[in-house]
């Protein structure tokens, strides 16, 4: 069993193209033991976004704080506190703070 505070994780800046304003903290990984899933909490700075991009897993998300909106295909949707989000394998999406204060999630994939 592993117990820790996120804020003990250092946060690492997204360096991908087409992202601006990201960070990422790797909250639980194979590196920690974890046999099927990786957890990742994800930071957008206001203005910031994600790639528009794809990949064959899927992911879930869950908002925790502030306002923004994820893209999927042509699709855009508002998400708030408490949002959940299903990202299907070789969807297109991206994520974007639309708000004023840093727009905070979950990010779970498989490992």
């Amino acid at each position: 069993m592993i117990i820790r505070k996120y804020s003990d994780i250092e946060a690492e800046d997204v360096i991908m193209e087409e992202a601006s304003g990201v960070k990422k903290r790797v909250l639980i990984s194979e590196t920690d033991g974890a046999p099927n899933f990786i957890m990742r909490r994800f930071t957008i700075e206001p203005g910031g976004h994600t790639p528009y991009h794809t990949h064959p897993w899927e992911h879930e998300v869950y908002v925790l704080s502030g306002t923004g909106q994820v893209r999927l295909g042509e699709t855009s949707h508002e998400l708030s506190a408490g949002a959940v989000v299903l990202v299907l394998p070789d969807e297109e999406h991206n994520f974007v703070n639309i708000g004023s204060e840093p727009l905070d999630f979950l990010c779970t994939i498989p490992r």
